[in-house]
């Protein structure tokens, strides 16, 4: 097996006790890192109304990244269609591709990207959520737009569709687009999701052939001690979530150790990580070559929810460091 290319998503981890707008200044210390690291490309998720995550455009971030880097590609991991008229985001991406060609990336999603209904109704402009058509036609017109002349302001953005379910695999197979796999989010739909999509795919000007990027929850440091203290905010979060529990500020690791789990909590978190990487570099970079070849990944997509800076960008070079020292079997 070749080494396959890594890449990252940023989610904007606000810490405890810190402003959103410190967390939005990191931002390009993370790009300019990552950059230097040589991680092909950072995708930047839409959030809304969280206390743990801040609430930035994808877009925005794209571009003041963009400014402050030379080669990384950038992109949308994904920027949701349901809150944005197609040709708006057609525009809006294409700019993008104009100004920075060759180093845009549409990422498209339907999530809500929140846990708040009211928000998510706000953001749809008091709309019921989008149905399976209403989507497809979005992201159809999306498309379309972009191959617009009106539009199309020289090399276009790269679209992918991103899915956490066989229907947003069976959506990218339609359409012929690259797929992103939301492993990170829902791990058991992984398997069902790549075997509907591979089976189903129509190649397209967009994409020839099958091409799949799996996003994995990805923390790592020298020691496994110090890899779960790092993790352990989000083990809060997720246990949080899975009781259907409001989400909260983004703990400190001080504060994610001092917490007390179920067991039900404590078995669902063991399971999830199960399917995740977290460890010391030997582990983590075993995990990610095992799940590459599981899924037949073209590219893997770390993400690591983790809550100060400097260890977050620790994580990624110690991946990225045994990653390229070790040779693949």
């Amino acid at each position: 097996m070749v080494d396959i290319p890594l890449s990252a998503l940023e989610v904007a981890v606000v810490q405890a006790g810190a402003a959103a707008v410190e967390t939005l200044r990191d931002t390009v210390d993370f790009a300019q890192h990552l950059e230097h690291l040589g991680y092909r490309r950072i995708w930047y998720a839409e959030h809304h109304h969280s206390p743990a995550i801040g609430a930035f455009p994808p877009v925005v971030l794209i571009a003041h990244a963009a400014a402050s880097t030379r080669t990384v590609r950038l992109g949308s991991g994904g920027v949701l269609a349901p809150h944005h008229a197609p040709l708006l985001l057609a525009e809006q991406f294409a700019t993008l591709a104009a100004l920075h060609p060759d180093r845009v990336d549409l990422g498209i999603g339907r999530g809500p990207g929140t846990f708040d209904e009211a928000i998510a109704r706000a953001l749809r402009r008091g709309a019921d959520p989008t149905t399976d058509a209403e989507y497809r036609n979005d992201i159809s017109a999306t498309l379309a737009h972009l191959m617009d002349d009106q539009v199309a302001l020289g090399p276009l953005p790269e679209p992918w569709l991103l899915a956490s379910s066989t229907a947003g695999a069976t959506l990218a197979a339609e359409l012929g687009l690259p797929v992103a796999v939301a492993h990170h989010i829902r791990p058991d739909n992984t398997g069902p999701l790549l075997e509907r999509y591979r089976a189903a795919f129509t190649p397209s000007r967009w994409c020839e052939q099958p091409r799949v990027l799996v996003c994995v929850e990805t923390v790592c440091a020298e020691t496994e001690e110090e890899a779960a203290w790092r993790a352990g905010p989000m083990d809060v979060v997720k246990a949080g979530l899975l009781k259907g529990a409001s989400e909260k500020p983004f703990p400190t690791p001080a504060q994610a150790a001092a917490h007390h789990f179920t067991p039900q909590e404590e078995e669902a978190l063991a399971a999830f990580r199960a399917q995740q990487a977290r460890g010391t570099p030997g582990t983590v970079v075993r995990r990610l070559r095992e799940l590459a070849v599981s899924t037949g990944a073209d590219e893997l997509m770390l993400t690591a929810p983790v809550h100060d800076l400097r260890d977050r960008l620790n994580s990624f070079e110690l991946v990225k460091r045994h990653y390229e020292a070790t040779a693949a079997p």
